[in-house]
């Protein structure tokens, strides 16, 4: 038994070494997506170049008459640097090993990254009709056929649980008519005005999805040392995917007693729930307008119900009125007193006003119910909460606070995995990959989905800069970003914003070397977060790229408020970054967005007017003493319209820390 044991050992050896060799030499090389026909190479730099082949695998790579050899580790992972080459093109790559692959077309010039959630995602137009088309898309998208020297990778959406080596699919492609209406429309525009400028090759990668929240950008190690994430992601790496579904689902049903996948609110037609009889002091309450995510409900896709009720004067009842419900994420039935009143399908950002019948309204009590389908992302009704109401006879009753709310059904589908439930998910799945492709910098548009965590992100945003700049090895490179848009509703009267808070924490990030913003506040849209103006968005992004990473003598941003100094009741304001000096965008002269409070801390417009070229002097006569002021300070500050003289708008600020 002894021999025959010996034996056996000595003949599976034998087949393992044989099987070793036969695999080895059938092994070939393979490149990263990220490398491949078309690409551009980014100029003046060594370029890492990678891959893999079998283990200690000699390997070459040539181009432009220039050769570099290497071997693969034991691992089977290679990595050479390319001599910097000049910009031109287009070349051949050849890499050589056991096989050899060949990419052409190949442009040597500037490559950027671009990434961040939708508004960076926006395409310049798409048969998604959610998204459809930038301002002129049809003239922007036949006018593409004069950049064929700007390139276009769109690396492909993915979320994963540890870094992924490579990228599921993507291809480089020469912008075209043909080509550019899918691609992101701010990278587009931001490459086209750098080609205006430079005159050579560009290349965009965009990394980008929409709905997602910074930290899910932001790498395993750096996350795991956050205070606030790293617990998630310490989580994350115990995580089963695939019990995941499972568990979420047990989740729910244990928070909410059930798991809905019928709607017993709606049965037959018949809205039970909406009766005015129905009994819903079982529900949970919700406040409005906001979204379930609020609660907790995190990528939960389905028909939620929501009821409240409000008392109707004797005088009032019977009246015709308007309800006036904001933006409901995606589709909605609208009962009053049981009786349907309106009815909108997929139009997550469309303001909801329905006419309410007279002889409706009943002296009393009255009860609103509205059954939300939400199909992807958020769900329930958002917007401004000073418009939320109903009107009657010019008279407004107030809608926004405390609802009823109920799930009426979850789509089990949409329980898995996604983007937002744990931090580093989208840097696993969608930049490790392509990193360390050698690029100039970075462009993001990001913070929407971070806004009602405004201290938070002034944490995570310069953290994640550092953590990209750390992963690529390639210093300090430019990271440019654009400031929120105006968005929602204007407001009447001073007061708080989340929105102007982000705002403020995307300036303070400007300490960070290397950094650029693109101010956005006259671009947007009150009633839609993905404003069309994509145009003004990359060319203001172009601005301090060429000032910071080409040297370019140019004013590349807007007014930025630098001091104050207090006269009695006036505030004068100096500002940098004003060009040939301020300029006031209205007919009339007048300075609109400013506001200021004295000890009392409470805000009152004021009057504002320019003194010199670099200086505003604001006042009130509500206020005698004013210790602060604030421009633009608001959700969606419609009527800043301070600028300099190179036509760029100034940020907002705030000078107190309240």
């Amino acid at each position: 038994m002894k021999i025959f044991s010996s034996n056996l050992t000595r003949i599976t050896l034998v087949i393992l070494i044989v099987l070793s060799f036969s695999l080895q030499g059938k092994a070939e090389i393979t490149m990263p997506r990220i490398f491949n026909c078309g690409m551009v190479l980014q100029q003046g730099m060594e370029v890492p170049v990678w891959g893999w082949a079998s283990p200690n695998e000699k390997v070459s790579v040539s181009i432009d008459g220039n050769t570099v050899k290497t071997k693969a580790g034991d691992d089977g992972k290679w990595k050479i640097k390319l001599p910097e080459m000049n910009t031109g093109g287009p070349y051949s790559m050849t890499i050589k090993g056991k096989n050899t692959m060949v990419f052409e077309n190949i442009m040597v010039g500037e490559v950027w990254v671009c990434s961040g959630q939708s508004n960076m995602e926006f395409p310049v137009d798409s048969i998604d009709q959610s998204y459809r088309g930038v301002n002129n898309y049809q003239q922007e998208i036949a006018n593409a056929d004069n950049y064929p020297e700007i390139r276009l990778f769109t690396v492909p959406r993915k979320i994963a649980q540890t870094p992924q080596k490579d990228l599921d699919n993507g291809e480089w492609l020469e912008c075209s008519s043909a080509t550019v209406g899918d691609f992101s429309a701010v990278g587009y525009f931001f490459a086209r005005g750098l080609y205006k400028k430079l005159g050579v090759p560009v290349g965009i990668i965009c990394a980008a999805w929409g709905g997602t929240v910074a930290e899910s950008w932001t790498s395993p190690g750096t996350m795991a040392n956050d205070s606030d994430f790293g617990p998630m992601v310490a989580e994350l790496r115990k995580l089963d995917l695939k019990k995941y579904k499972e568990v979420k689902e047990a989740r729910i049903k244990a928070e909410l007693g059930e798991l809905p996948l019928v709607d017993k609110g709606l049965i037959d037609g018949k809205a039970v729930w909406a009766a005015t009889n129905y009994d819903d002091s079982g529900w949970k309450p919700m406040q409005l307008p906001g979204l379930w995510e609020s609660l907790g409900y995190n990528n939960i896709d389905g028909i939620a119900w929501f009821r409240k009720t409000i008392e109707i004067s004797p005088g009032d009842a019977g009246k015709p009125a308007k309800l006036n419900l904001q933006k409901i994420d995606d589709s909605d039935q609208t009962w009053v007193n049981g009786i349907p009143v309106g009815k909108t399908m997929n139009a997550y950002n469309k303001n909801r006003h329905y006419e309410i019948s007279e002889g409706v309204l009943k002296s009393g009590k009255n009860v609103i119910t509205v059954r939300v389908e939400d199909t992807g992302g958020g769900g329930g009704i958002h917007g401004s909460a000073n418009l939320m109401n109903l009107s009657i006879d010019g008279t407004n009753i107030p809608l926004a606070g405390n609802w009823k709310f109920r799930f009426g059904k979850i789509d089990t589908n949409a329980l898995s995995l996604g983007p937002n439930d744990y931090p580093t998910l989208l840097y696993n799945g969608m930049v490790n990959p392509i990193v360390p492709y050698g690029i100039k910098g970075v462009i993001w548009y990001q913070g929407e989905s971070n806004a009602d965590r405004p201290t938070q992100y002034q944490r995570i945003f310069p953290n994640l800069i550092k953590d990209w700049r750390m992963h690529w090895n390639e210093g300090d490179f430019p990271f440019l970003f654009v400031q929120l848009a105006n968005y929602m509703a204007p407001q009447n009267q001073p007061g708080n914003s989340n929105w102007a808070r982000l705002r403020e924490t995307q300036t303070k990030t400007l300490e960070l070397p290397n950094t650029g913003m693109a101010v956005a506040i006259d671009v947007g849209e009150g009633g839609n977060i993905h404003p069309k103006d994509k145009q003004s968005v990359g060319y203001r992004l172009s601005l301090p790229a060429l000032k910071i990473a080409y040297n370019e003598d140019l004013v590349f941003s807007g007014p930025m408020f630098d001091h104050m100094e207090i006269d009695q009741s006036r505030i004068f304001l100096t500002f940098n970054h004003v060009g040939e000096g301020l300029k006031v965008h209205d007919k009339y002269g007048y300075l609109k967005g400013f506001a200021v409070a004295g000890a009392d801390k409470k805000f009152h417009w004021a009057k504002a007017v320019l003194v010199n070229p670099g200086t505003v002097v604001a006042f009130s006569s509500d206020v005698k003493n004013p210790v602060a002021v604030r421009y633009g300070w608001a959700d969606n500050p419609e009527d800043a319209n301070l600028y300099n003289s190179a036509g760029l708008p100034a940020s907002p600020f705030r000078t107190d820390n309240w």
